[in-house]
């Protein structure tokens, strides 16, 4: 059974950074490609980043610049780094493989940008 644990998010002043990582168990981790993705309030989830087995990545052109995805294999975790942020990065933000989702979402992380 696979498990995606997220963590890291919070509230913080636009324009602050936060972290977010993404705990998997199982083996998809180090054979699929993993994203992140997120749902503001009233929207329906969106893909934001992505990075293969091979470490390329891809964004989303509204945080292009801002975030980065990584991944530690050892530790079967993938890394947000959210730069620069703005009000409108306010969401869940969730982790899963790419292109496909596997099994069911974790609980995501609660990540507001408020003034």
């Amino acid at each position: 059974q696979v498990q995606l644990v997220e963590s890291g998010g919070g509230l913080v002043q636009p324009g602050a950074s936060l972290r977010l990582s993404c705990a998997a168990s199982g083996s998809i981790f180090s054979s699929r490609a993993m994203g992140w993705y997120r749902q503001a309030p009233g929207k329906s989830r969106e893909w934001v980043a992505h990075i293969t087995t091979g470490e390329i990545t891809n964004y989303v052109d509204s945080v292009k610049g801002r975030f980065t995805i990584s991944r530690d294999v050892a530790k079967n975790t993938v890394y947000l780094q959210m730069n620069s942020l703005k009000p409108e990065d306010t969401a869940v933000y969730y982790c899963n493989t790419f292109p496909v989702p596997y099994g069911a979402w974790g609980q995501g992380t609660q990540v507001t940008v408020s003034s």
